[in-house]
């Protein structure tokens, strides 16, 4: 079924942190009325990458994470830079936290985090074709960096370090789109 998007009668904003929070006045196409709430992110957006060391293993980043006060076990990820393209950002941000960089980027798609109320994408990045280079970087300290196998990821999903749901999305599509798609670029 196919539905007309509801009318935006009215937008009254206000800054939260580093988001703006948004106030719209809806109607539905069945005349219902009613208010929702949105955030939208300052900046340029986000790129998570998925670095292959070889055509079966990923590479992932230990960090600390505030959010749940523990390390964390994901991929490379971060903001785009003012002037940057999704795949310089995802360069940069794989030579500061990993200590690599790509000779092949690819934009496999976009994620979303919480789309019933937040407009913030990422780009998710396949990287290939590796090398060792590394670029200072925001973090206070070093990231350990673990290989991990693509067909390890059962095992992956259950460990508690490893919770970020765009780093559970990225590689779920980034294996499926190496077995249709990718196995011979």
């Amino acid at each position: 079924m196919t539905r007309r998007l509801p009318t935006i009668h009215g937008i009254t904003e206000h800054d939260a942190g580093p988001w703006r929070m948004e106030r719209l006045d809806l109607e539905f196409g069945n005349g219902e009325r009613r208010r929702y709430e949105r955030l939208h992110g300052r900046g340029h957006g986000a790129v998570i990458v998925v670095p292959m060391i070889d055509a079966d293993t990923a590479l992932l980043v230990r960090e600390y994470a505030a959010g749940v006060h523990r390390y964390e076990l994901g991929l490379v990820k971060g903001r785009i830079d003012a002037g940057e393209t999704p795949l310089q950002a995802a360069d940069r941000e794989l030579k500061e936290e990993a200590g690599y960089g790509a000779r092949s980027l690819e934009v496999l798609r976009t994620i979303s985090l919480a789309p019933t109320y937040m407009s913030h994408q990422t780009h998710l990045v396949l990287a290939r074709d590796l090398y060792e280079e590394r670029l200072p970087g925001d973090e206070p300290e070093e990231l350990e960096v673990v290989p991990w196998k693509l067909d390890d990821l059962d095992q992956l999903i259950l460990r508690e370090e490893f919770s970020e749901g765009r780093s559970i999305a990225a590689l779920f599509v980034v294996r499926e789109w190496l077995r249709t798609q990718g196995a011979g670029a």
